[in-house]
């Protein structure tokens, strides 16, 4: 890669993930220190009339409808895979043969063999990667992983965890997510951040139990027919991690009716709780149990100046910061990694334990057992 004072961004899908890089890019630099600028350099998408239309609003210098082209092109330093799930392996692939930092949207892969090869690929190139589980940056969830590792609230006793959106419900059409090899399927999709949530706050999972649930069979089409669905639209989980002795629920939906976004957890301890939801992701609920009789509540906790990474974007608490600065913080971590030449937090080593957790719950559904994550290749 070349040293200088910019790197150039190629972001390759001009959709709602594919603007929310191009945001984080184009912004980080005004809000956090970075000694290499990320410059809006090439944007890819089909066809090319929507590349143009795109790559003029979100502020890059050049369009094209040819990915390959894109990630080969000298000026490009840093992939952004923004595409619908089964085309992540075959662009990461193409892009660490050309020795190109990548940063790729969750989850890793459509089946767990694709995201093992894609890791190996990262690993054996020594190629810095990133993807994108941007929750995991709030400073409130950071938080709340500080609170249970100084053990403010005691021994952890109880977790549940859960990710439910309704955009699936009440029969909806079929879309790409209803393909298998999409990696289609509410557990895939949108469970990925929920199970990612899990391990960020109590670490390692150990074993699993699940069962998946297709409540639509078949889904409407836009010709009038219909199309059989073999993917899940939700999924309930048992979850056993290393370092606790509890079982803990992560449950997940796209039937989740009246739900635009309902992303959080209940944390139990032996000396207090914590509860979080990322429609109010600026807040952190907060129970001690050594509350005087009739003062006992939760306090919620407000995210402000003082929590690492609120204060570059607002210096004042209770303003709040929104979706689009989790992925700047993102993009920030990424840049920081490039700077210092060091792997990032959430690489694809530990986006493909995430698919392999997935992966042993699928497998837990359909044999009806307890699977433990050393069953599943890695």
């Amino acid at each position: 890669m070349k040293q200088n004072k910019s790197l150039g961004v190629g972001v390759i899908g001009s959709g709602f993930m594919g603007k929310a890089h191009a945001w984080a890019f184009g912004n980080v630099a005004r809000f956090f220190p970075v000694k290499q600028t990320p410059i809006l350099k090439l944007l890819a998408d089909i066809p090319l009339e929507k590349a143009q239309a795109a790559a003029k609003q979100l502020g890059f210098e050049e369009a094209t409808d040819d990915w390959r082209s894109l990630i080969h092109n000298p000026d490009i330093d840093i992939v952004s895979i923004t595409t619908p799930n089964n085309l992540h392996m075959p662009m990461a692939l193409e892009a660490i043969n050309a020795n190109k930092i990548v940063y790729c949207e969750k989850p890793l892969a459509t089946n767990l063999n694709d995201a093992i090869k894609m890791t190996k690929a990262a690993e054996q190139a020594g190629i810095i990667t990133l993807v994108g589980f941007n929750y995991l940056r709030n400073p409130m969830m950071v938080t709340a992983k500080e609170i249970i590792q100084s053990g403010e609230i005691g021994e952890i006793t109880g977790y549940r965890g859960i990710h439910s959106e309704g955009f699936m419900a009440d029969a909806a059409p079929y879309t790409w997510r209803c393909e298998k090899d999409q990696f289609g399927g509410a557990l895939g999709d949108i469970g990925s951040h929920a199970l990612a949530t899990a391990r960020f706050l109590l670490g390692e999972v150990n074993s699993v139990c699940g069962k998946l649930d297709t409540i639509y069979n078949s889904r409407p089409t836009s010709d009038g027919g219909s199309k059989p669905v073999y993917t899940d639209d939700q999924v309930n989980a048992l979850i056993r991690f290393n370092d606790h002795q509890f079982t803990g629920v992560v449950t997940s939906s796209w039937l989740a009716t009246g739900w635009e976004m309902h992303h959080g957890f209940e944390i139990c301890g032996s000396k207090g709780s914590l509860v979080f939801d990322q429609a109010r992701f600026n807040e952190l609920q907060i129970y001690k149990g050594d509350q005087k009789t009739g003062r006992r509540g939760f306090t919620t906790i407000m995210a402000g100046p003082e929590h690492k990474g609120y204060g570059e974007f607002c210096p004042a608490g209770g303003h709040q910061i929104g979706f689009n600065d989790l992925k700047t913080l993102e993009v920030y971590k990424l840049m920081k990694c490039i700077e210092q030449g060091k792997q990032t937090d959430f690489n694809f080593r530990d986006a493909l334990i995430i698919v392999r957790i997935s992966e042993a719950i699928s497998i837990s559904s359909y044999e009806n057992r307890w699977v433990n994550l050393n069953e599943i290749a890695s």
